[in-house]
């Protein structure tokens, strides 16, 4: 029996679900875990900065604000200076067409506002989204001088943020549909 209530995609795929049998008790609730997400807190974890700077929050940052963020909330894990420490290092030393690619932040990644995004809900790893939009400008300045394709004097804001050509910013490939 069609029931489109039954009906859900996984990866694209359409799935139906068989009807229960004939005297199987229905399922009216989950399994109790948690308690329903609110207005405020989905708000609050709505944090989505998009290449075009669409979602970047009002605020500035500049590079020697992050050099003494970094060097108190980041430096323990990236090194000093973006390279030694015990997680990914930060700033780009090799090539992307290799066998083995540098795949940092300055040579890789296509957008300026991934990476404010990416710092900002992820960083730092023992407190992630515990930096303050300021810090986050900040940590995303430092970073992007650190890979030299800002000045020591750059200040990011939510203007001049998105308008930085990164160097692989072409080395992507667009899956998603073009905007109307």
């Amino acid at each position: 029996m069609f029931m489109p209530e039954r009906l859900f995609c996984v990866g694209g795929l359409l799935i139906g679900l068989a009807a229960a049998p004939a005297g199987a008790a229905a399922v009216t609730e989950g399994p109790r875990l948690g308690q329903p997400a609110s207005a405020a807190s989905i708000a609050a974890r709505d944090l989505s900065v998009f290449p075009d700077g669409s979602g970047l929050p009002p605020g500035q940052g500049s590079v020697e604000t992050g050099k003494a963020v970094y060097q108190t909330r980041c430096a323990t894990c990236h090194g000093p200076g973006g390279i030694g420490g015990s997680a990914e290092e930060l700033i780009g030393q090799g090539r992307l067409d290799g066998p083995t690619p540098d795949k940092s932040l300055g040579n890789y990644w296509p957008y300026a506002t991934t990476v404010f995004d990416f710092v900002r809900r992820a960083m730092p790893l023992d407190r992630p989204g515990s930096l303050d939009d300021a810090e986050v400008y900040a940590v995303t300045a430092y970073l992007l001088y650190l890979n030299r394709l800002i000045p020591a004097d750059t200040v990011l804001t939510a203007d001049n943020l998105p308008r930085l050509a990164m160097p692989n910013r072409n080395g992507f490939v667009c899956v998603w549909p073009e905007q109307p």
